[in-house]
């Protein structure tokens, strides 16, 4: 973790340090955003999941602060629901801004919201669809009476309820979901943002302006939990307030082809598209990886793609995932070797060590057959970062900035996604 550490410090200085000059410049930096960004990453995770044999559900879950100065991200999962027959099941995810009591908030409550507005015995899909909107906007009610007054700050949120018949998703804000069937996206949210046409009108019509592509030139996302400064408008109900709690919900019939749902927060969507994380996804469980695993590497990996963010993510596997293939396992496991004995063959032809930032550089300009599908070598980071370490000793090497000899100049490797 530590070699993964100074290799995202490494890689991503440039893109660092470039986001806070051109914010800077551009004077569009939000009050509800970190002033600055760390040093380097925080890379630490506590991957964890369950799973509920009874009706074929697994889960995991992952999260890292990564760059960011604090870790505002939060998230809930549930794979039994008091008072509803087996198979009914909750998940979240929530990203905080201008602090985390929100996305705290609402990891604590949410699920409680829905239980009380579903009650036992849920009318599918219209009653539950309509729970759900009343669920949200009754969490922001009771978040409204415990905010202090005057203080800053939100949460976006993506939700999903699992029933024996239906999948029902309820968001609001840019944390996103995306369904995986038969092998492709079958399914993903779209985010709420001041610029779309429903939510424009909603904007202008609360008395309200959009500027950089911000409410009020500030907010990013026009529907979150708390942000309370921004839904004072008279005369108005909830739903109607230039920010409102009010999610958007779908309901999607359930079927034998349905493989998995991630859920995540912005962070992850910053690195990757929906199509490459689902065949990133599908790929890591043809090698029998277990869902918080996989989730953890997901992070890494989007890590090294570029994100600067708080990520947070949440994979739901259901009965038709894909299995454990031992012809993907043999490729993996032979394609992990090959970097190995790469990364040797880098160390050993150099006159001096080279850094591990030109190791990455030079393995990203090869041709490596068998990278996983939308991580590529980035995917890999770690098993390169492991491999360096066994073959560069650190105490041969600076990486720290400010050391002699780490004037020597990095670069990301190949696009990175803002």
């Amino acid at each position: 973790m530590a070699a993964l550490a100074r290799l995202l410090e490494r890689l991503l200085w440039p893109a660092r340090k470039e986001e806070e000059v051109e914010e800077e410049e551009e004077g569009c930096r939000s009050p509800n955003r970190p002033q600055s960004l760390l040093d380097a990453p925080r890379c630490a995770q506590r991957p964890h999941g369950g799973a509920a044999a009874a009706w074929g559900l697994r889960f995991g879950a992952s999260a890292v602060q990564g760059w960011r100065a604090h870790m505002e991200d939060a998230h809930c999962a549930s794979l039994a629901l008091p008072g509803l027959p087996p198979g009914w099941a909750f998940f979240a995810v929530l990203d905080g801004h201008g602090g985390a009591r929100a996305a705290l908030f609402g990891a604590r409550h949410l699920k409680g919201q829905v239980l009380e507005a579903l009650g036992p015995a849920p009318s599918e899909p219209q009653g539950v669809c309509e729970a759900l909107r009343r669920a949200f906007l009754s969490a922001d009610a009771r978040l409204r009476a415990l905010w202090p007054r005057g203080e800053p700050g939100g949460s976006t949120a993506v939700a999903l309820l699992v029933s024996p018949r239906f999948l029902y998703l309820a968001h609001c804000g840019d944390s996103r979901a995306v369904l995986s069937r038969a092998g492709a996206v079958a399914f993903s949210t779209e985010d709420h943002r001041p610029l779309r046409p429903r939510e424009r009108e909603r904007i202008h019509d609360a008395g309200g302006t959009i500027s950089r592509r911000r409410l009020e030139g500030s907010l990013a996302v026009s529907r979150a939990l708390g942000d309370f400064a921004y839904k004072e408008a008279p005369g108005r109900p909830p739903e109607q307030q230039l920010v409102s709690a009010e999610p958007e919900v779908t309901a999607l019939a359930r079927q034998a082809e349905d493989e998995f749902m991630l859920l995540a927060s912005d962070g992850v969507w910053d690195a990757m598209s929906g199509s490459a994380l689902a065949g990133l996804v599908a790929s890591r469980l043809c090698l029998g990886l277990a869902p918080e695993l996989l989730c953890a590497q997901l992070l890494d990996t989007c890590l090294c793609k570029g994100s600067l963010d708080n990520m947070t993510c949440l994979l739901v596997c259901f009965p038709g995932a894909p299995r454990p293939c031992e012809e993907a396992i043999r490729k993996e496991v032979l394609l992990d070797a090959a970097l190995g004995r790469r990364v040797a063959e880098l160390c050993a032809s150099a006159s001096e060590p080279p850094s591990l930032n030109t190791v990455f550089r030079t393995l990203a300009s090869e041709d490596i057959p068998d990278l996983p599908p939308g991580g590529g070598l980035y995917c890999k980071a770690t098993v390169i970062a492991e491999a360096y370490s066994q073959f560069c000793h650190p105490s041969r090497q600076c990486w720290v900035k400010g050391q002699k000899g780490a004037e020597e100049p990095t670069a990301q490797l190949g696009p990175q996604r803002n």
